[in-house]
């Protein structure tokens, strides 16, 4: 059994991931290839949740600005989150590793109720744990979602997994050719610099309950793997 530098760890998973190159709805060769990096860092003996977004389908912001009720879009955006928490557990369950989906939201025919206790349990008997549907509430983005539920079953750290951005810069990469990569950052830094890696929500409430991060490029095979392993890739928050 290979030493883990993290034991219990909670994956930010973002819609777009399992959208592919498209960018939006989903790809199932895409989903495939996340189960099998997920099913070999499962197979180390870590304790895996997966907080998963809905950006591919559905963002609230984007029904705000076209009109609607904040609040209305929100819960469309938590229903996004359980198709994407479905789909992912498809995906699994096609690599033989046992699953559960927990909403937010009650939706008692498709998924379980999210109850922490029993959340908690299922970690320990070994199943992937993903929690779909937000936090339940709106004005509440998945970011707040994953340091909200790493909090609760005491997550060792939240593996944030960005769409081809290997970590941390002071300027977007894809379009400012000179920004600098930070390796390593407080939860300070991360509100004081206005650096865009969680909501503010979300950042100081990692920073309250002292859960570290890092941020690392998705889309390279083998990356969850070397960070659980405590190989140095993308960005330290802590």
């Amino acid at each position: 059994m290979a030493e883990l530098k993290y034991k219990r760890v909670l994956l930010k998973l973002s819609g777009e991931a399992l959208a592919g190159e498209k960018g939006i709805g989903f790809d199932p060769e895409m989903a495939k290839q996340v189960a099998r990096e997920l099913k070999e860092v499962h197979a180390l003996g870590v304790e895996m949740a997966i907080v998963v977004g809905g950006g591919n389908i559905w963002r609230g912001i984007t029904g705000e600005q076209a009109g609607m009720e904040r609040a209305q879009a929100d819960y469309m955006g938590m229903l996004a989150t359980i198709q994407n928490g479905l789909f992912i557990q498809n995906a699994l369950e096609n690599e033989g590793v046992d699953t559960r989906v927990m909403t937010a939201i009650d939706m008692r025919q498709i998924a379980e109720p999210y109850i922490r206790r029993r959340a908690e349990r299922h970690l320990e008997k070994g199943r992937i744990v993903i929690f779909a549907g937000g936090t339940g509430s709106p004005y509440f983005s998945t970011d707040t979602t994953s340091a909200l539920r790493a909090a609760e079953i005491n997550a060792d750290v939240i593996l944030m997994a960005k769409n081809g951005v290997d970590g941390v810069y002071n300027a977007d990469p894809k379009i400012d050719t000179e920004a600098i990569k930070f390796d390593h950052l407080t939860h300070m830094d991360v509100l004081t610099k206005g650096l865009h890696v969680m909501d503010s929500t979300a950042s100081t409430m990692s920073m309250d309950n002292h859960i570290p991060l890092v941020v690392f490029n998705m889309n390279e095979m083998g990356n969850i793997k070397k960070v659980v392993l405590g190989e140095n890739i993308g960005t330290t928050v802590d």
